[in-house]
């Protein structure tokens, strides 16, 4: 990601709160032909004093994608925040030189480093609940992952693969 120093954000905890904020990231990957591979998923983000901290997701086992993620191998995270179109028409210099160009204003935080795979049932439970506490904690009477039958949650659980991205880079 291009980033000029002037916009460049240092602030561990605005970046922990953006994080946790928008909870959803695009994992991106490289699969087994070279070719880049991306996912969006719903995300949960931990971290531990001066750890880098660890990104975990979700996805359907029916994506192609974890299945070229081998073992060790480097992924992109891309949390995506509030962007739009800058016009020039709200410069003062529009009026006094005409020298402005139009541009595009965005917030996004990149994180790298390994990823992982597992199937560990109880491992994903947390996962999902975690994530489906955050979301509903707002609501006046929020649903949680044991609201739903044994089965049928097992038969959920069993759809999806875990991905945790063990961050070294920020």
């Amino acid at each position: 990601m291009y980033l000029p120093h002037a916009f460049e954000v240092n602030d561990v905890a605005w970046i922990d709160a953006f994080i946790r904020e928008q909870a959803a990231a695009d994992l991106v990957t490289i699969d087994d032909q070279g070719q880049p591979v991306s996912t969006l998923m719903p995300c949960s983000w931990y971290r531990r004093d001066d750890s880098h901290g660890t990104l975990v997701m979700h996805m359907a086992r029916g994506n192609q994608q974890w299945k070229s993620i081998a073992e060790g191998a480097r992924g992109l995270a891309i949390i995506h925040g509030p962007q739009a179109y800058v016009t020039p028409s709200w410069y003062e210099s529009k009026v006094e030189h005409g020298k402005v160009v139009p541009t595009w204003n965005y917030t996004a935080v990149h994180l790298s480093g390994s990823v992982a795979v597992s199937h560990d049932q109880d491992h994903l439970r947390s996962i999902v609940s975690d994530l489906t506490d955050l979301h509903e904690a707002g609501r006046s009477t929020p649903w949680a992952v044991a609201d739903a039958p044994e089965e049928y949650l097992a038969g959920q659980l069993k759809a999806i693969v875990a991905v945790t991205l063990h961050v070294d880079r920020i």
